[in-house]
This record gives structure tokens, sequence and C-alpha cells, in this order.
């Protein structure tokens, strides 16, 4: 899948140098990007995204129609070479929160960076988000486990029997050979072997969950959101929105709280430069 970039001049403007008489013109561009959406998680549709479970599978999970609704995965977008991601907070489609960070290498798929599990714990961006929103509205930021922490994105954080797909370096991130469930972040396993993503017994979501909860001090327990859990009906945790992955070849922008979200987000960066006036040249 081919992802473009269109250009488009939409103003040309003159006026007279003061260098020799001669006349430049001042061109503004706006280019069009686009960013697509590789992945969408609901923590609460009965589908648990967990470690083990579609980040390196290379299968397309979910449906078109209900993309930002339940747990959906585009195995063309996932395999496509990109060099910017999103993560996105959203209410029914609407940003709540999001994040844009920039891959320190540029140019590999989501699905060859989360296939990297041996031995993992691989930092993914660098010099934090380019950009960071947060509605004023927005619930439950100080527990996320996106927007209450800073730093970088870490990809495959493993340690002994654990394994969390992202985490954020702002956090509590565990030692690789202390087995302290301590971290906390998007698609987590307890009892799984994480270098190869598998659970422990086969298919077992006993100690899984699809999204955490933060806080200060760290839960202990039920520090899971929705029902995506192997924990009992019984522990079910409050829901703070889906979450949305998007991804981009060269999109550095993304529109705020408010924005209602597709399955392509179109964006705009306007570059401002001058030329001489071709007769004069």
């Amino acid at each position: 899948m081919a992802i473009l970039t269109f250009v488009i001049v939409v103003a040309t403007c003159m006026w007279s140098s003061i260098v020799e008489g001669r006349t430049i013109e001042k061109i503004e561009r706006v280019e069009s990007k686009t960013w697509h959406l590789a992945m969408n998680l609901n923590p609460s549709d009965g589908h648990i995204m967990d470690y083990t479970t579609g980040w390196t599978d290379d299968r397309f999970i979910g449906t078109y129609s209900e993309a930002l609704n339940k747990d959906y995965l585009n195995s063309f977008i996932w395999r496509h070479p990109v060099n910017y991601i999103a993560l996105v907070r959203h209410q029914g489609g609407e940003v709540d929160a999001l994040k844009v960070f920039r891959f320190k290498e540029g140019g590999r798929s989501l699905l060859s960076r989360f296939q990297d599990m041996d031995p993992g714990r691989n930092i993914v961006t660098e010099g934090g988000p380019v950009l960071e929103l947060v509605s004023k509205n927005a619930k439950n930021v100080d527990k996320d486990p996106v927007f209450s922490v800073g730093g970088d994105l870490a990809f495959n954080w493993a340690y002994t029997n654990n394994g969390h797909r992202i985490v954020l370096t702002g956090g509590y991130l565990s030692p690789a050979d202390v087995n302290d469930d301590g971290t906390r972040g998007i698609g987590n396993h307890y009892y799984c072997k994480p270098h190869i993503g598998e659970a422990m017994s086969p298919g077992s979501k006993s100690s899984a969950h699809e999204i955490s909860i933060m806080g200060d001090p760290l839960p202990t327990t039920d520090w899971w959101q929705g029902t995506d859990h192997g924990y009992g009906s019984a522990r079910d945790g409050e829901v703070f929105g889906n979450y949305a992955i998007y991804v981009s070849e060269d999109a550095t922008t993304f529109p705020g709280p408010g924005y209602n979200l597709g399955l392509e987000v179109e964006v705009f960066n306007t570059l401002n430069f001058l030329q001489r006036k071709s007769e004069d040249l």
C-alpha cells in the first residue's frame, strides 16, 4: 500500500527586491500529508489484545466499519515502512488526547518493530513527543498509561516472564531480571514468554490485559481498564477511552481534541520560501 504526499501551491505573492531592483516572489506552499489508522484498542469489546495477540501475527483483525469502536489491526498498514507514530485516545472517534513521536530508525514497519522481541526492551523514539495535545475536559489523565507520564516510546518491554508492547520511558520500567509485575502500558501479559510472544500456557489470557491504569502510588491490584483482561468479571476496571495508533511517512502534526477520526487523517503543513522572478534570471 502506497502512502502518498500531495503538494498544492495555494498562494503566490510578489514584491520588489531592494537588491538591484529585481522582483522576487514569495511562495506559500501547502503540503497535504496523511496519517493511516494502523490499530485501535477498545479495552471493553470482549477481545483481549494483550502482548501475545495480533502484534506480530501479520493478520487483519476487526473490520473497517467498526475500526474505531472495537479492536482493529490493519495488516497492510502494519507492514508499511513509517517514520512517525501518533497515539490517540478518543471517545467514540472524537479525539480526547494525543501524542506524536518520530522514530529513531525510520523506514521500518510496525510489524518489524514489534517482531524485534529478543531481547526486546527497545526505545524506538527520541526527543519525546513532537506534539502533545490533551483536551481540557479529558478525564483520568493522571492515571493514563500514555498521558500521565513523559519520555519516549519503548516497544516489547520484556522482563522475566512479563511483556508489554508499548510503554513510555517516563514511567517505571522493570529491570530485565526482576519479576515485580511493576510495568504498565499497552498490550500486557504477566505470565508469558516475552522473547517469542507466547503465553506460558498456549492461548492463556489469565494474566493478560489490554490497557493499564497508572497512579501515584502505582496500583498493585486491578490495574487494568475495562473487561478485556484475564482476571474475572468481578474485577473489571474503568474505561478511559479507545486508543488508536496512526502512522505516517512524513506527517508531524495531528488534529487536536474534538476532531472526529477516520481510517485516514489528512493534515496540512505550510512552507514559505522566496525565489527570484523568472524573467529576472
